[in-house]
Parts: C-alpha cells; sequence; structure tokens
C-alpha cells in the first residue's frame, strides 16, 4: 500500500474539511494525520494529509478540484525520499552534520552530491562516499562561474538544494531555475551585524542572544520566505570565539530542521512567509 502527501491552499469556505475527506473516503483511501489552518484575516485555507492507499493521483486531484473553491491549488505525491545536492564553500559545521545524518538514516532523502567552490571539503565529503565536485570561481564571472554549476546540477535534477554555508550570493537567474527549492542558513542576531566576522562584531557590542535563520532563497539577499530559526543565550563570559562556536551549533540545528520540513512536504509557501505543519 502506497502513502502519498496531500497539500491544498484555497479560499476558506464552509465545509471544505468535510468534502475533502468524503472525496478521499470515496477513493477507498486512509488519511493518517491531517493538520487545517485557517488565515482569518486573508481568509485562506491550508490543509495537509499524509494518506494511504493506492489510487490514480490525476484523478484524486481532478475530484478534490471539483469540490474545492475555484482558487485550490492541489499538490498530491507519492511520499518518497527527496534528492538533495548540497553546496558548500569552506565552513564544515553545516556540510558535516547533514552527511552525518543521512550516513546514519536519520534523513528522508538522498544525497546525491556536494557542490563547492573551493576544495577544502573533499576529503570530509568523500567520507560518506558522495560526489565532490570543485568550481573554482578564480579568474570566472558570476555569470560563467553559476553556469558550470548548473551544468552538473542538470545531472542530478535535485528536488531540493542546500547551501550549506556556500557563500556567494546567487543570481536572479540561477535562482530561477530552482524557485523555492534553495535552502539557505545564516546568522540572525539583534542587532544584525553584516560584513566581515559578524560573531567579533557582536562580541564588541555585547549582545545577549545569537541565533541563524533558515530560509528558502529567493531574489533579494537572506530575505526569502523563513523556515526556521532558533537563538541561544550568551554573556559577558563569551569570548568571540565561543559565539562563533555557539552559533554555528544554531546554524547546523536550524538548518536540519529546515531540511527535515521540506523533505517532508510539511512546508506551505504563503506570499514571503510559510505556514508550517
Amino acid at each position: 500500500m502506497s502513502q502519498y502527501i496531500l497539500k491544498i491552499d484555497c479560499s476558506d469556505k464552509k465545509g471544505l474539511i468535510y468534502k475533502i475527506a468524503d472525496v478521499i473516503y470515496k477513493n477507498d483511501l486512509n488519511i493518517e494525520k491531517n493538520s487545517e489552518f485557517v488565515d482569518d484575516e486573508n481568509q485562506k485555507f491550508f490543509f495537509r494529509a499524509r494518506i494511504n492507499g493506492n489510487v490514480d493521483t490525476v484523478v484524486l486531484e481532478k475530484e478534490l478540484l471539483s469540490v474545492l473553491p475555484d482558487d485550490a491549488h492541489v499538490y498530491l505525491s507519492a511520499r518518497r525520499a527527496k534528492n538533495i545536492v548540497l553546496m558548500a564553500t569552506k565552513e564544515s559545521h553545516c556540510l558535516g552534520d547533514i552527511l552525518l545524518k543521512n550516513h546514519s538514516g536519520e534523513l528522508f532523502g538522498n544525497i546525491q552530491a556536494v557542490i563547492a567552490n573551493h576544495d577544502t571539503l573533499r576529503d570530509l565529503t568523500e567520507k560518506f562516499d558522495i560526489p565532490f565536485f570543485y568550481v573554482s570561481a578564480e579568474n570566472l564571472d558570476r555569470a560563467s562561474h553559476e553556469k558550470k554549476i548548473l551544468t552538473i546540477l542538470e545531472e542530478f535534477h535535485p528536488d531540493l538544494i542546500v547551501l550549506a554555508k556556500y557563500m556567494r550570493i546567487l543570481s536572479s537567474d540561477f535562482v530561477g531555475h530552482y524557485k523555492n527549492k534553495i535552502l539557505n542558513i545564516h546568522h540572525s542576531f539583534l542587532p544584525a551585524f553584516i560584513g566581515a566576522n559578524p560573531y567579533k562584531q557582536a562580541h564588541q557590542r555585547g549582545v545577549k542572544i545569537i541565533g541563524a535563520t533558515a530560509h528558502f532563497v529567493n531574489d533579494n539577499l537572506d530575505e526569502g520566505p523563513i523556515i526556521a530559526q532558533d537563538v541561544i543565550a550568551v554573556n559577558h563570559e563569551y569570548s568571540w570565539k565561543d559565539m562563533q562556536h555557539a552559533g554555528r551549533n544554531v546554524e547546523k540545528v536550524v538548518l536540519s530542521n529546515a531540511l527535515e520540513l521540506a523533505l517532508e512536504d510539511r512546508i506551505f509557501i504563503y506570499g514571503n512567509k510559510t505556514i508550517i505543519f
């Protein structure tokens, strides 16, 4: 018996859950788990369910659309391990954490390759028998460098691309090839610090919390829909290196959590924010 993930978003109307459940029941399917949310301000309905049985997905989608409002979007897919390509630069903490989770069977996904603009992390990657592609940006403009990366990505057709501390800004053209499929992680302080060594800047300002934000990549730098965040408390006893170490721990946890949500199809992108089930 197969498992499927069903996601629906549409205008909110009376009786939507009944109508959805009725179609599922009539197709001899069983709902294992479901979640729903209504944005009252915008009268928007969101629904996610894990269902099992055997069904023609095209037929089921058509039947669901026939009972839903005209603006409904229906996503129905067999639950499967998604294909992932990781992109990195030199920092190993996020990349290593994901590779280890994959190796131990904790990740419901298939890591196909690692692409990096430095060769630093080749040994780490190859210890896990994952193909490593070094694409130097030296003497290349951004368009030429991205073209080389896109050529590699086209070999794998990944469902998701994870920027595991990949430190180059991606162009709109690159992002457009994988819209809502690229995950990124960045530090997030109060106040925010940009530029070289943000942890030194944070230490100099005496911040009291540090954290990280995982988000989808869009055309605006670090402003895509947020998937996951976390913070930890720090104090005057922390050196800037202590802060950096603590911050990296938060980064890898937040990125891993965001990836798991994406792999399980728990995310709705709604404007420039997300609904998470």
